[in-house]
């Protein structure tokens, strides 16, 4: 078995078992976990601070991020040092597996020439690699029920086609039975994926007036990404909705069906009684008559093994010890992998979010809901934004490499007042610069002139943006200029004198290129011609 991501969900599903009383071998199994790895989560989260008598709200992304630095495996070639071993010996076991040895057989022979290695790994190995089956016999043994109220098997079956519009489609019956009673719930889909049996599950909740603690499915996909009879590798949907519902999941092992044989009944059953010779007119009038065949047909016979009718043990034995249904409507998360960009936002759901620059060039994991979305990098969490509409971006300035955010953002007025920051006068023709239609257009204009004033210190800058404004002269390569030639203080005294001699004269301050007033003035004066014979 090749190594893998450790996953937060798996972490958290470990320590909420561990959390409500479970050991390590019933924690690990229903986080499909090996027990010695829920062993070091355990072990971790209790060095992290935890404790059995803290509730499930101490399992934060910040505590389930120290767990997963403390247990991840360095494993570069994505194997253990046993595996690795074996895989020296591949020939030399796959000969003994061809010739009918067991697996202590071979353990043995291995340990006595130097390649001693857990049994377990030797078991998977063997599987994986060499064609090893343990070949058992074809014998069950019939389990008792659990107690009322516990567990609820699950299962998928096909019914047939029905319209849809104008075609028609093959229909899936997902089948949910309480294993005390018998009382059965059919959901019907077109679709066999997670979303489908979310929402099956959600709609059983409402039927049965409660929630099971215990659910049984098969190794459905949906649910289980990788069937293993010890350690199933949970699907991260459905693992994060178990956990919300606070529900434990025990799948039936491969190719098991007597691991649910209550349900394997149910789906005959509503084959045959519900379906079979029925005309429906599309999939929410089929739903609708399969609600009622459940409460009526399903519910009030006499069912064959228990001889109860299985609606009314039901409701005297199981209603009354179920968890009470959410108020809230489960919203199903998105998961995906994503690559942090040059601009240091990653994508999700058509949305953009920014990450903290120093992830650039990383993979990380989006879980996108209706309100959040969390960005997780090896385990930690990286950043939290409010949910975007598809196209929209979410940026936090702290995620920004220092001294880009004001230009990437068009912060004009951030702009002009770290100019004001260096003087009086720079912040004044900082803001005669950006006072335009297009103030974003003279950002570098204005990000030149506080460059002068780290390479020229702030005085000359100042002295220079003073005899600048009283000059009405706005031009930062002027600015330049007389900081450059060390003129600063000289223009501003020149400036301040010519101020004062025309106070003192009482004129008034023309504009600059203003043009003397008689160049403007017009002759007002009529000359007239004396015309012979005339009066004038």
């Amino acid at each position: 078995m090749a190594f893998r991501e450790v996953l937060v969900t798996e972490v958290k599903e470990v320590l909420r078992a561990w959390l409500a009383g479970l050991g390590k071998r019933p924690a690990a199994a229903r986080a499909g976990v090996n027990v010695k790895t829920a062993a070091r989560y355990i072990r971790a989260a209790q060095e992290a601070g935890l404790s059995r008598d803290s509730g499930e709200g101490r399992l934060t992304d910040e505590l389930i991020g120290v767990v997963v630095v403390a247990v991840r495996p360095a494993r570069p070639a994505g194997h253990g040092s046993s595996w690795e071993a074996l895989a020296a010996r591949e020939c030399e076991i796959a000969g003994w597996v061809k010739d009918g040895l067991t697996l202590v057989k071979i353990g043995e022979m291995l340990e006595r020439s130097g390649t001693a290695v857990p049994y377990r790994t030797l078991a998977r190995f063997a599987a994986a690699e060499c064609g090893y089956s343990s070949g058992r016999p074809g014998v069950t043994v019939r389990v008792d029920d659990p107690p009322p109220g516990r567990e609820l098997q699950v299962d998928f079956g096909y019914l047939g086609m029905i319209p849809d519009g104008e075609r028609r489609r093959k229909l899936h019956a997902l089948v949910f039975t309480a294993v005390f009673s018998r009382y059965c719930y059919v959901y019907l889909t077109f679709s066999q994926t997670t979303l489908a049996v979310i929402a099956g599950c959600e709609a059983a909740w409402e039927f049965f007036g409660g929630v099971f603690p215990v659910l049984i499915p098969d190794n459905l996909k949906p649910v289980v990404d990788a069937a293993d009879r010890l350690e199933p590798r949970w699907n991260r949907e459905w693992l994060e909705y178990a956990q919300a519902r606070g529900i434990a999941v025990d799948p039936a092992r491969v190719r098991s069906p007597q691991d649910k044989g209550r349900v394997e009944s149910g789906v005959k059953f509503t084959q045959r009684s519900f379906f079979a010779g029925e005309q429906f007119l599309d999939i929410g009038d089929a739903q609708r008559r399969a609600d009622g065949w459940s409460r009526v047909r399903a519910g009030t016979r006499v069912h064959g093994t228990t001889r109860l009718r299985p609606a009314e043990a039901f409701a005297e034995h199981e209603a009354p010890l179920l968890m009470a249904v959410p108020d809230e409507p489960y919203r199903v998360p998105a998961w995906s992998q994503a690559k942090v960009q040059r601009d240091f936002h990653v994508r999700a759901q058509n949305a953009f979010y920014s990450v903290p620059y120093a992830l650039i060039g990383q993979q990380v994991t989006v879980r996108a809901d209706d309100a959040l979305v969390k960005v997780y990098h090896r385990g930690q969490l990286a950043k939290v934004h409010p949910r975007q509409p598809a196209g929209g971006r979410s940026s936090d300035v702290a995620d920004f490499p220092p001294g880009t955010d004001v230009y990437a953002r068009r912060d004009v007025d951030r702009l002009q007042r770290m100019a004001a920051a260096r003087g009086e006068a720079i912040g004044a023709y900082a803001a005669r610069i950006l006072d335009t239609d297009l103030p974003w257009t003279k950002m570098r204009a204005v990000y030149a002139l506080i460059g002068l004033c780290r390479a020229h210190g702030n005085g000359p800058v100042e002295q220079a943006c003073s005899a600048a404004l009283e000059l009405d002269v706005i031009s930062v390569p002027k600015i330049r200029s007389i900081v450059e030639k060390g003129t600063g203080a000289q223009a501003a005294q020149a400036a301040a004198r010519s101020r004062q001699a025309d106070a003192a004269a009482g004129k008034v301050l023309a504009a600059r290129f203003a043009r003397d007033p008689r160049e403007f003035a017009t002759s007002t004066g009529v000359r007239m011609r004396v015309l012979p014979g005339g009066d004038g």
